[in-house]
């Protein structure tokens, strides 16, 4: 029970349906259409669609998505990969020759075919009851009369006005003046309208056939990009196994590589092997936290890439790698580690919906860096992620940039089972922080008895990947930046909020559901 004379909310609880997303249109939107008849599937698209609208830098039909879906509670998990792959055209010697040895964010390189459309279409057809343009008229609407612009979006907005000016049709699109929109400026995207409508009216195919991807591989060449039309005809996800371990007595279920949910696992395993202290931020508990992270994030790095599965998958959850990894961490100083080269990958919205019926639904939609690429399509108002600036350009490492190949992502969604029923699905953004979070939030969970709101609101730290360097919300960093120095970690200061999540819970024995969405967004949890 949380204490209510402190600040914060109580958890969502209701008996029918709920969402949970990281703003309240979105929110709104999913319920509506579980209200109407719609099912989990149905109200995380219709969700995830107004996202791309009035959350624009987190999300959008320009990005990837991932998800999850249990029918009836069942652990027979349906895992959906919609991340896109290069262009054909790709190729690495080019890059070599030129003396690149990183893409750049703003790249028309870092631009690989957005999936999400597809996604979307796919998972309604095959698992939702309602149609695809129905779904995506509550976007279309607010993207052509207008959306206020909420806190947390106009924080993002003024954070990257430089990157937005960099493109003469994202300074337009996004801008105002060459200024962020302030907190309740109605703010409007024509161009985005029609495309979405466009998909509404006539399917994917209007994204990824004709005038509209005429001026998606328009843009993209004119600015060096070797996307064709051939490529986006050719966009298509695919169906996968998801991965799993056991933690703290539960199931844990994860999408497979090219996603880092092994990695989530890969923390988990390596926790499992410790006994946590009482209280949450315990320095002891944190500290094995920050370690396992770095251990396992090492381990990703080496291993994790485009179909990494088989032989890859197995070592990363077995119980020789975890014991290995688990008995290095020394709690009186940080473990030393081989440096990496890392991008930051920031930005990314995740939804989670149950409906009347038990079908739960782990959604995650992401534009990789905030506002992506900020390369807009004039015409059809895309803006396009930058997920292919994760590749490496490192001949035969596992994540090398290659003709139809995706690269290493950082969005997970995630599910988590116990005897034998689904009863948690849930996530948390904020690009690498994302596998470290699962672990972090399950833990808080299932080894602290904290509620779901309560877990995803604690303060958090986290060690950049290859480095000692651990970067701490404000409360942590008074509360034990002294003692992690002294234990050998580099504690700053974290520029902005770490990541954000949602979740929603299943009570099968009362029959209910209860819903909590990060005080770091915008969003909520609602239920009827």
């Amino acid at each position: 029970m949380r204490n209510f004379e402190l600040p914060g909310r109580s958890m969502a609880v209701a008996r029918h349906g709920m969402a949970a997303t990281s703003h309240p249109q979105s929110t709104l939107a999913a319920v509506n259409v579980l209200q109407r008849g719609g099912n989990a599937i149905d109200a995380a698209v219709a969700a995830v669609a107004v996202q791309g609208v009035v959350e624009a830098g987190s999300t959008g039909i320009g990005g990837d998505c991932f998800a999850l879906i249990s029918k009836g509670g069942t652990t027979d998990i349906t895992a959906y990969n919609g991340s896109g792959r290069a262009p054909a055209a790709t190729d690495l010697a080019l890059f070599e020759q030129q003396g690149i040895d990183k893409i750049g964010p703003q790249s028309p390189h870092a631009v690989t075919i957005p999936g999400a459309v597809e996604a979307w279409a796919r998972l309604v057809r095959d698992h939702g009851k309602l149609d695809l343009g129905e779904l995506l008229q509550p976007a279309i609407k607010l993207a052509r009369e207008g959306y206020a612009i909420t806190p947390r979006t106009a924080y993002d907005l003024g954070q990257q006005v430089e990157h937005l000016i960099a493109n003469p049709v994202s300074r337009k699109t996004f801008l105002n003046g060459d200024k962020a929109p302030e907190i309740g400026t109605v703010h409007t995207q024509p161009h985005l309208a029609d495309t979405l409508e466009a998909i509404a009216n006539h399917g994917p195919d209007a994204f990824y056939k004709g005038a509209i991807a005429d001026d998606m591989v328009e843009t993209l060449q004119s600015l060096g990009g070797v996307q064709t039309q051939a490529d986006f005809a050719a966009a298509k996800g695919e169906y996968v196994k998801p991965v799993s371990t056991e933690f703290r007595g539960r199931s844990v279920f994860e999408c497979p590589p090219n996603g880092q949910g092994i990695t989530a696992l890969l923390i988990m395993n390596i926790l499992s092997r410790f006994k946590p202290k009482p209280g949450p931020l315990d320095i002891d508990n944190l500290h094995i936290e920050i370690e396992a992270t770095r251990l396992a994030y090492a381990a990703r790095n080496a291993y994790v890439g485009d179909n990494a599965g088989g032989a890859i998958a197995a070592h990363m959850l077995s119980d020789t790698l975890a014991d290995e990894l688990a008995a290095m961490i020394d709690l009186k100083r940080a473990v030393a580690l081989p440096a990496f080269s890392e991008v930051e990958h920031k930005d990314t919205v995740y939804i989670s919906v149950v409906d009347k019926d038990r079908n739960a639904v782990s959604f995650i939609n992401s534009l990789f860096s905030v506002y992506g690429s900020g390369i807009v399509s004039p015409r059809s108002g895309v803006l396009f992620h930058n997920r292919g600036q994760s590749f490496s350009l490192v001949r035969n490492h596992p994540n090398q940039i290659a003709p139809g190949k995706r690269p290493m992502h950082t969005i997970i969604p995630a599910m988590v089972a116990r005897d034998g029923k689904v009863n948690l699905s849930f996530g948390v953004m904020g690009g690498h922080y994302q596998a470290m979070g699962h672990a972090h939030v399950l833990s808080k969970l299932y080894d602290h008895g904290m509620d779901l709101q309560g877990a995803l609101d604690l303060p958090r730290l986290f060690p950049l990947p290859g480095t000692k360097t651990v970067e701490t919300e404000e409360i942590l960093r008074k509360l034990h930046g002294e003692e992690l120095t002294r234990r050998g970690f580099e504690v700053v200061a974290r520029p902005s909020p770490i990541g954000g999540g949602q979740a929603v819970a299943i009570d099968w024995q009362n029959g209910t559901l209860s819903g909590a969405s990060d005080c770091r967004k915008d969003g909520m949890a609602l239920g009827y």
